[in-house]
């Protein structure tokens, strides 16, 4: 040991590593040296550590990783809820409604407010997560919902290009959003995104954005192929986007092109050229009635997914990835495994988090393995299908974020 303290954890009745071996063991032990995971192997050759839990046969799996959400945000729309239940459509226009409310709260409201939603997060076993801005809609605004974010979440992502504002010029906007609003919010985020959507911005429109994005240094992002077949994940793919999310609508071109960026991955190892992963939101699906996004095809033509929750306030109001862990079981046919795996190494290969320390010197995470953070999860159960076996029944026993015991 390097002289920190370690922790023994001990007696894990499934340890679901999602590494590059997909390892599950038994009667397992896993020792956590600082912030890193030191050793993996079996209860019965554990070293010593300075402290020692037992595990008493539950499931340990990596914390989840949530690549996807917005939560940066006042206010409230359950009004909208109800009315999408009664069955209005979802229309991306709903977005105003928390920008109003959004610019009135103050710092402190909106710190307070994100902090509550990643302690949330967090009790249910998600210890990694990236956020949004986008309902500033101005430079001021966006500036300052980026400074928050990046103060309370892992990874912060460049979201300006959310919707039009009411009453602005879609062209003069997009120029606001790919000069001073992208200066300003530069010093504080590591990624940018783009709502290519009806109703919100158009082909041309997304392409600058991007392309404004890709050369100020950001890793780029899409919202695409929601509400319909669109050209949001063809953008994505021309511009080696880390990730497309939502891809609900897609055609068999869609899946050739998302599949054609794997073609220099390896996945038995985890190793190669990333390409861009689809992530699925199948929460957000649920709330605004859309299909579910076919992530079975998906998979089985090769594209790595993740799975995330879209915490926001118009189409996804949760933070459970559980929930979302056992919709992409019992309704989108992935396996548990499978599942499991889109929503922690799938959410960190979307971060570009999953390997190695080749990022801002930050440790991989999203699996458990010697020298990655020390990111987990044990359950109050003996085997993660639990997850899907008992749905509705939170299973959270424990959860060490960065060898830090937060529940």
């Amino acid at each position: 040991m390097s002289g920190q303290t370690s922790t023994l954890i001990s007696n894990i009745g499934e340890l679901m590593t999602q590494d590059a071996e997909h390892r599950v063991l038994k009667d397992a032990a896993v020792v956590m040296e600082g912030e890193r995971i030191s050793w993996i192997g079996a209860t019965a050759d554990a070293p010593a550590a300075d402290r020692f839990v037992d595990a008493e046969g539950r499931a340990v799996l990596p914390g989840w990783v949530d690549s996807h959400s917005h939560l940066i945000f006042a206010g409230d729309r359950t009004a909208e809820f109800e009315a999408r239940m009664a069955g209005q459509s979802y229309s991306a226009g709903g977005i105003a409604v928390t920008t109003g409310a959004t610019r009135a709260a103050s710092d402190d409201e909106l710190r307070s407010l994100a902090a509550g939603r990643v302690a949330e997060a967090v009790s249910q076993g998600t210890t990694y997560l990236e956020s949004k801005t986008g309902y500033g809609l101005d430079v001021e605004n966006e500036a300052r919902s980026a400074r928050i974010a990046a103060e309370t979440v892992d990874e912060v992502t460049y979201l300006g290009a959310h919707l039009v504002p009411a009453g602005a010029d879609a062209e003069e906007y997009t120029d606001l959003v790919c000069g001073p609003m992208l200066d300003a919010v530069r010093p504080h985020v590591r990624w940018a995104d783009v709502f290519c959507e009806r109703g919100a911005f158009t082909e041309e429109q997304s392409r600058r954005v991007l392309a404004a994005c890709r050369e100020a240094g950001l890793g780029l992002r899409v919202h695409g192929n929601q509400l319909g077949e669109g050209p949001g994940v063809q953008l994505a793919v021309e511009f080696g986007a880390a990730s497309v999310d939502h891809v609900n609508y897609l055609n068999d071109a869609d899946i050739r092109a998302l599949a054609g960026t794997w073609s220099k991955w390896d996945a038995s190892t985890g190793t190669g050229e990333r390409g861009t992963v689809a992530t699925c939101l199948p929460a957000c699906d649920l709330s605004t009635r859309q299909p579910l996004a076919p992530g079975r095809a998906l998979l089985d033509a090769g594209v790595q997914i993740a799975l995330a929750a879209n915490c926001n306030p118009g189409t996804s109001y949760t933070s459970s990835i559980a929930f979302c862990v056992t919709t992409a079981v019992l309704q989108m046919h992935l396996s548990v495994h499978e599942a499991v795996r889109a929503a922690t190494y799938g959410g960190a290969l979307a971060l570009g988090r999953e390997s190695g320390n080749d990022v801002d010197g930050e440790r991989a995470v999203g699996s458990i393995a010697v020298g990655h953070r020390a990111d987990l999860h044990m359950l109050k159960a003996p085997s993660a299908t639990h997850l899907a076996y008992r749905p509705g029944i939170p299973l959270t026993f424990a959860v060490w974020r960065a060898g830090e015991r937060a529940v």
